[in-house]
């Protein structure tokens, strides 16, 4: 049994990391950014092996949120074009296995038991999640602005299982990973396409697309919620 301070430390560390990882990936995608602009000539040159080897790499990084996969997706669309649609599908099934993982360390059990003694109103909420696993994380996965390494951690803390995490997972990054691809092979430039990756009346449309089907999903699964509830 864990004390009310002990169970609030084990709180405290999700919600701090999960700040970090919203906030890093900003600073590491401008240094990205200026990487691969003053590097193309370099990266136009690399073999299919070394890419291979860099995703590899990648994978841990996007699991710390060092990289997010959708911007990773726009330089492996203008540098690979489809072909680089393999690479990120195993990149973001491993960064996902990676964060599933780690999380084991954040105790999520001792965090949701905190959680329903000072909330009990969310066990409900907990009951309806565990009840449509894959259908909120896909409807959440779909959304190109939520956090990929918050979101996974939050879904993890939940007490998702991790067949539904990687499954969901999946389905939800492809319409997304997809189009960010297709962005970045038809960009002409690379400092301009990372400078404005939403460039574009069609791809600005699909985004929002994406955000509204994603935003209805999850509202529906609220909607269901209250509906139990009554």
């Amino acid at each position: 049994m864990f004390s009310k301070n002990s169970s609030a430390g084990k709180l405290s560390l999700p919600v701090i990391i999960s700040v970090l990882l919203t906030i890093i990936p900003l600073v590491t995608t401008s240094l990205v950014t200026a990487w691969a602009i003053s590097n193309e000539s370099l990266l136009r040159n690399w073999p299919l092996q070394s890419w291979i080897i860099v995703t590899v790499v990648l994978t841990f990084a996007s699991s710390v949120a060092l990289t997010p996969p959708t911007f990773l997706a726009l330089v492996y669309g203008y540098f690979l074009g489809w072909v680089a649609i393999p690479l990120l599908f195993g990149l973001n099934l491993g960064a996902i296995a990676i964060i599933f993982g780690m999380s084991r360390f954040l105790h999520p059990e001792s965090v949701r038991n905190y959680l329903v003694q000072i909330y009990p109103q969310i066990v409900p909420l907990l009951n309806r999640f565990h009840q449509n696993e894959l259908r909120l994380i896909f409807f959440a996965k779909l959304s190109p602005i939520l956090p990929f390494a918050v979101a996974n951690l939050f879904f993890a803390m939940a007490g998702a299982r991790f067949k539904q995490i990687l499954a969901g997972g999946t389905l939800g990054m492809i319409p997304r990973t997809i189009l960010a691809v297709w962005a970045g092979k038809e960009a002409q430039d690379i400092a301009y396409l990372l400078k404005h990756p939403n460039e574009g009346l069609w791809t600005k449309v699909f985004i929002l697309v994406l955000i509204v089907i994603s935003t209805l999903g999850m509202g529906y699964f609220f909607k269901d919620k209250k509906a139990t509830e009554k």
